[in-house]
């Protein structure tokens, strides 16, 4: 490895690498890491968002394509929204390793250079109603790779901040992230009325409907993206870890905890962001599917939030607390389901929405602090040395665990949407599969409080 500049910390001869990396130091961090962790949280944000933009276009392309002359069922239509988050959840766990075996700026480019497979695909697809469903379903997966951005942006990001402000860093990340299904299920039906990228010589698919737009839009901006990552982003050589160092995470308890955890706080908001426009079109017609963004925006906003106030009292108590005001949101949304009443409806999905993402900052605050308090622990009558030894093997685990815990949480975008469908299919409405939602509320509430709550548990004590 080359000797770096510490003023800019990178090498003269490799600008990509900074190998003296130490954010807890906190004069290096202030000479130094807060303006490069700004800088490449700038554009990972940046890429992320893109990333989950678009892995939920899908979500608002399905409601038109009836309208567009495509004969699926309502099951298939929600077929189409679940896939995404299927194959965004597997995506996640190669991605969640990547960027300790390539370098988390590089890994960061590749990624979102994939995505203009779903782009394209999507602009194509759309314009031919003959095509099968099964083919349908392919090129729908593909939005996969979107999903997928976000375990290696995590990863990468949980090295560049410093643990006193972890929440704030992957916080901010994620928030910011996150606000991509909003700005995709708010921009894309303003989008598919017209030919506005002449360029590309669009024409309408059907009734005026120009949906190859949806793919199309993103081009421009994912260009820059993956651009600007590869000029201004950094690779830690702190974080390079083999694969079958990070596969260490499967061996933990604490990992297969919060990976059930996960799924009900981030695997609720992106299951509910993909479900959201075609329920609202199924069971409130009357309404425009256009106000479907309000829900993720909600969350992706409150976010950050969730993480600074888990930084101050602790992500297992506002966890705890999240999971508790869930299961309120949900019976809310069941009362207000059954009587047919919208703004009972939009109220309590909001609310669950802002409750999501909360929760989606405590539980990614609780993770690097949960390994960092178990290897500390492991360290109390040992010296410094094995001490910032310890802290290296927690950061490293917690990265790795950072994206397969992400990985998992993820498959709530497949689950959602096909409990959904599944309802719908056999009794024409949302409730039995709000009822299962809830009893699984019920247990991640039961789970948060024996492991990080509990008096006797050793990480109440170390509150995480």
């Amino acid at each position: 490895m080359v000797d770096l500049v510490k003023d800019a910390g990178t090498s003269k001869l490799n600008r990509s690498w900074i190998s003296d990396w130490n954010p807890e130091n906190e004069k290096y961090w202030e000479s130094t890491g807060k303006y490069v962790a700004r800088r490449n949280l700038n554009w990972s944000w940046f890429a992320l968002h893109h990333g989950f933009a678009i892995w939920l276009i899908w979500s608002i392309v399905v409601t038109k394509l009836p309208q567009a002359g495509f004969h699926f069922t309502t099951d298939q239509l929600f077929q189409l929204v679940a896939i995404p988050g299927l194959m965004g959840s597997l995506a996640r766990f190669p991605y969640g390793f990547m960027p300790a075996i390539v370098g988390g700026r590089n890994w960061t480019v590749i990624a979102t250079a994939l995505l203009f497979i779903p782009c394209l695909s999507l602009a194509y697809f759309v314009t031919q109603p003959e095509t099968p469903f099964w083919l349908m379903m392919i090129a729908a997966g593909t939005a996969g790779f979107g999903g997928g951005t976000f375990s290696g942006s995590m990863a990468n990001m949980s090295f560049f901040y410093p643990a006193r402000l972890k929440g704030y860093g992957l916080g901010m990340n994620a928030g910011l992230g996150n606000l991509g299904v909003s700005v995709v299920q708010l921009v894309t039906p303003l989008v598919l009325g017209f030919g506005f990228i002449t360029l590309y010589l669009t024409t309408p698919t059907a009734d005026g409907l120009y949906l190859q737009n949806a793919g199309w839009m993103w081009i421009p901006s994912l260009t820059v993206a993956v651009i600007g990552a590869y000029l201004f982003m950094n690779n830690l050589a702190v974080q390079n870890a083999s694969l079958k160092q990070q596969l260490v995470i499967l061996k933990r308890k604490q990992n297969w905890v919060m990976c059930y955890i996960y799924v009900g706080t981030f695997g609720s908001f992106i299951g509910y962001s993909a479900a959201f426009p075609l329920l609202i079109k199924t069971q409130f017609p009357a309404y425009s599917v256009g106000l479907a963004f309000l829900g993720p925006l909600v969350g992706s906003v409150i976010r950050p939030v969730g993480g600074i106030i888990s930084d101050k009292i602790g992500g297992a108590v506002v966890t705890f607390w999240v999971f508790v005001a869930m299961c309120g949101s949900v019976l809310g949304v069941m009362y207000f389901v059954e009587q047919k009443q919208f703004a009972g409806f939009l109220t309590m999905f909001l609310i669950l929405f802002f409750l999501t993402g909360v929760g989606n900052g405590s539980t990614y605050r609780m993770i690097p602090s949960i390994f960092r308090a178990q290897k500390l622990s492991e360290t109390k009558s040992q010296g410094e040395t094995d001490r910032a030894l310890a802290l290296k093997a927690a950061g490293l685990e917690a990265a790795a665990a950072l994206g397969f815990i992400g990985g998992v949480g993820a498959c709530g975008g497949y689950l959602i949407p096909r409990g959904f469908g599944a309802s719908i299919a056999a009794t024409g409405g949302p409730y039995h599969a709000l009822e299962i939602f809830l009893l699984f509320y019920i247990t991640c509430i039961a789970l948060t409080w024996w492991h990080y709550l509990r008096k006797t548990s050793s990480l109440a004590k170390a509150r995480v």
